[in-house]
């Protein structure tokens, strides 16, 4: 009972942070008339203040001083910082600006991306399927690039940056909100700097917009940092599979809203560049699927052949003599 528990948990957590991902394209919008980078700012500062007084009550300070010593890592980590301060930023400006469902696309075709770097970064091998999936990928950015007449080049971005953030975030291996603590605190003098700089030349909206301005641009620290949670909480109780499925949660969330709640057009050629998309991804999700299958199945399949060897080695051996008192 206690383990089904937790994984109705785990997936509670999961669909709250992919949910919640999803959702945020409604959350940029109100903190308008400030600027993308003016928010992606707030956004860095206040989500270091959130994690540095979530750390404060769970008193998880030690890996701060090991961190400090390993001058890879912490390249890792800057590097980490800087895409994902690509991606925030360029996912905000385009909310702003009319392309939520180009944006959705970005985490539609990451895992397309994500393959591809393995490929071509770690040397991974694919199976036959991953191989037409990713090509059915490539595909479809072409189809949108001539419905767009031109590439698609913020899902493009959004794609590579938030995969060199995987990539990086893997390489790293640390939990959610140390990591999430070390790239905030990498950013932060930058971010500050640039808010004080705005504030010293009479742009900031922080103080000019009243209290409930205020109280909006804080919490964008909130917004990054409660899905990193649920999300950590989510990936050490369910499986990789089901996170991979849930990971799809996200786009479909901020593609709908693009289409119903912003009112963005979706011409027949856009329609057939995300179907491609959306058979690439299935293809992928099928084959994992079966793989998981297969390797249960395989692992099965050893234990029993084990378990059949020992069976006639204990009855040669016979009954097991008793411990003399």
């Amino acid at each position: 009972m206690k383990g089904i528990n937790e994984q109705r948990a785990g997936l509670m957590s999961g669909i709250g942070a992919y949910g919640l991902w999803g959702l945020v394209p409604l959350f940029w919008p109100l903190l308008k008339p400030a600027g993308a980078i003016e928010i992606l700012a707030h956004r860095m500062v206040w989500s270091l203040a959130f994690v540095a007084v979530a750390l404060l009550a769970l008193r998880r300070w030690s890996w701060i001083g090991e961190l400090i010593r390993q001058p890879k890592k912490l390249g890792l980590i800057s590097v980490a910082a800087a895409t994902i301060t690509v991606n925030w930023g360029l996912y905000i400006w385009s909310v702003n600006n009319g392309h939520v469902v180009e944006a959705s696309l970005g985490y539609f075709i990451n895992p397309l991306v994500t393959i591809a770097m393995g490929v071509l970064l770690l040397g991974e091998r694919l199976r036959p399927v991953q191989w037409v999936a990713v090509g059915t990928g490539v595909a479809a950015v072409l189809v949108l690039a001539i419905g767009y007449g031109r590439p698609p080049w913020i899902s493009l971005v959004l794609a590579f940056s938030f995969a060199t953030y995987g990539l990086m975030k893997k390489k790293v291996n640390m939990g959610g909100l140390e990591s999430l603590t070390a790239e905030t605190a990498v950013v932060f003098v930058p971010a500050l700097g640039y808010l004080l700089w705005l504030g010293a030349r009479g742009e900031s909206t922080f103080t000019s917009e009243g209290v409930g301005h205020v109280a909006l641009l804080a919490s964008a620290g909130l917004v990054t940092a409660v899905p990193l949670v649920l999300f950590g909480a989510a990936a050490i109780r369910v499986p990789l599979s089901t996170l991979g499925l849930l990971q799809y949660l996200a786009p479909v969330f901020q593609f709908a809203l693009g289409i119903v709640y912003f009112h963005e057009a979706m011409p027949p050629e856009r329609w057939a560049g995300f179907t491609l998309v959306w058979l690439a991804l299935t293809l992928l999700t099928w084959d994992a699927f079966r793989t998981a299958r297969r390797t249960r199945t395989r692992m099965q399949e050893a234990r029993q052949a084990a378990q059949q060897q020992t069976a006639p080695r204990q009855a040669a051996d016979g009954p097991a003599p008793h411990a003399q008192i």
